[in-house]
């Protein structure tokens, strides 16, 4: 989803950080071989979680949504030598594509892929982290949030994606589209929850950066 005009958005993008080489790759091999590759990050909203994660200098990360890869490589950019990243996937048919391209990067040692539900996996994650990016199905926002924010340190960040939800989330809500719905749920959710504050960024299909106070 694109909220900018095309020549205005074309503009932001050539003038922001290039897309490394091997995300490029990643990028031409999932549209051969991967069912849905809309799902990728992409190149410019790459650049923003990877800038965000240098800002920040995490030593530890969790993604929820690991896809082929792409956000997570753009996460491990920002990592501390000795970070490492924690990322969940419930499609166990991608897991050999993610490890691929993640020795191939060069973060391979601090990658660590855990497959299962989130709702499943993250009680059993007895870790602390300080950036977390939710990617993943949009009816367990709320009840990833509420798994999650215990898990976060102090100061550190979540950044939600699909927030706008293709711009569904100012229009007349459909009572059967429980998508739409769980997000506008966890929206209102990340503004008022007094633990942390929030700013909600137009960028692509909507990304909030919520703070741990």
């Amino acid at each position: 989803m694109y909220f900018l005009p095309e020549k205005l958005d074309d503009y932001v993008v050539n003038h922001s950080e290039n897309e490394p080489d091997l995300l490029q790759q990643l990028t031409r091999e999932t549209y051969q071989k991967i069912l849905q590759p809309i799902m990728l990050s992409g190149p410019y909203q790459g650049r923003v979680l990877s800038m965000i994660s240098k800002l920040k200098q995490p030593k530890s990360i969790l993604e929820l949504g690991t896809f082929t890869g792409y956000a997570t490589l753009c996460l491990a950019e920002g990592l501390l030598k000795d970070g490492e990243i924690h990322t969940i996937d419930i499609n166990e048919e991608l897991v050999d594509f993610q490890r691929k391209y993640f020795d191939k990067s060069g973060y391979g040692h601090q990658i660590h892929q855990h497959l299962g539900s989130a709702i499943d996996v993250l009680p059993n994650l007895n870790k602390t982290f300080d950036l977390v990016f939710i990617d993943a199905d949009k009816p367990n926002y709320v009840n990833y949030f509420h798994l999650i924010i215990d898990k976060l340190n102090t100061g550190g960040i979540i950044i939600s994606d699909n927030v706008l939800w293709h711009g569904k989330v100012v229009e007349d809500l459909d009572p059967k589209d429980k998508s739409t719905k769980a997000v506008l749920d966890y929206n209102t959710l990340l503004k008022e929850d007094a633990r942390i504050e929030s700013v909600l960024l137009p960028i692509r299909d909507g990304l909030t950066i919520s703070r741990k106070r």
